[in-house]
């Protein structure tokens, strides 16, 4: 029974890698249609060939890079102190009723740096991972796995974005848009000439208009989706948790956008602040290096979010968070509190 289910699984991994090898072959074909037709066999005047060429490889380069970082980078997990001890567990797969369950979970989750209950006041745990999962940590079904800080399980890149590879996402989206829209610009006046037959009839006639018809239309559906995400970062929201309480994460904001854009500021910032770097780096820098390390800790880092009141036990259901082991080196002094909540705690652990 199991070698069925196991080919089916290889199956399923192998056609997931369809749309990624779509995106490939559009993508070499783009690079062939401006290099070859447009600039070698299109455009007469050597200035213009080497302007377009330079800046259309720079924008090239940096698309195919964030590109790859985004499928090639692996989903973070939770640690192994997230996962029950083997004792509990035992225990815990023997019960059947589901408040001993929970006592369980409890204990196991008392002594971690950050627990998270739902609405219903029930720690969150994954049966199928078996890990007691931490802030806006979700199971993908598609990569079998719990995944931190999970935004979306995207085809185009047949990864999960989340943690570990949301900042060269947005790059992705970033760089495909500036990809897609300086080849439209540059080829409209040499679309509109061949429309017009202002040209003579070439082979590059073909490659030139079906390239500016491409390019405009991934344009506009990129376009749309990286100010979708623009406004999920702004908002300190995800894809996949869009609807939880706005209160909570709007005040937890400046941690969210820390972890992405190295923003570090104790106050919590506005819409523009969200995406600035670290104050000790260059402004420029962001857009190119990965997460600092300086920012995130260690891997065990999970995230951040309000601490809630001393605990009472797992009968109070009214908050939705727990403690927490936030970014170091970082004071929290100014942090405006809400009625009910406790300041940010911070730790000097890596």
């Amino acid at each position: 029974k199991m070698a069925p289910v196991h080919v089916l699984r290889c199956c399923q991994r192998g056609l997931a890698w369809i749309p990624v090898i779509f995106i490939a072959l559009v993508v070499c074909w783009s690079y062939y249609a401006y290099v070859v037709e447009l600039c070698v066999f299109t455009i007469t005047s050597i200035g213009e060939q080497v302007v377009y060429l330079f800046f259309f490889h720079l924008s090239f380069i940096m698309f195919v890079w964030s590109y790859w970082k985004t499928i090639f980078t692996k989903p973070s997990n939770p640690s192994k102190e997230f996962c029950l001890p083997k004792a509990e567990k035992e225990r815990y797969e023997k019960e059947e009723r589901p408040e001993s369950q929970q006592e369980i979970l409890w204990r196991a989750a008392s002594s971690l740096p950050l627990y998270t209950r739902t609405g219903a006041g029930a720690i969150r745990y994954c049966d199928r991972c078996q890990v007691i999962k931490p802030d806006r940590c979700h199971h993908c079904s598609a990569c079998d796995m719990c995944v931190l800080k999970m935004d979306h399980h995207c085809p185009w890149v047949n990864n999960c974005v989340g943690f570990s590879n949301y900042k060269f996402f947005i790059l992705f989206l970033a760089y495909s848009l500036v990809y897609c829209l300086f080849i439209a610009a540059t080829v409209l006046q040499y679309f509109i000439k061949f429309w017009t037959n202002e040209l003579p009839e070439s082979p590059a006639k073909f490659h030139v208009l079906f390239l500016f018809f491409v390019a405009a239309m991934f344009c506009i559906s990129i376009l749309s989706l990286f100010s979708y995400h623009l406004w999920l970062v702004g908002k300190n929201r995800s894809t996949i948790g869009k609807h939880q309480p706005s209160g909570v994460w709007r005040q937890a904001g400046f941690f969210w956008c820390c972890s992405l854009f190295d923003g570090r500021s104790p106050q919590r910032p506005s819409g523009r602040q969200s995406f600035e770097p670290a104050p000790t780096r260059t402004a420029s820098l962001w857009v190119l290096r990965r997460i600092s390390r300086r920012c995130l800790g260690t891997r065990r880092s999970t995230g951040s979010c309000l601490c809630s009141p001393a605990r009472s036990g797992p009968s109070q259901r009214s908050a939705h968070f727990h403690r927490v082991r936030l970014f170091p080196t970082v004071r929290a002094t100014a942090w405006p509190s809400p009625p009910g909540w406790s300041t940010p705690t911070w730790s000097s652990q890596r």
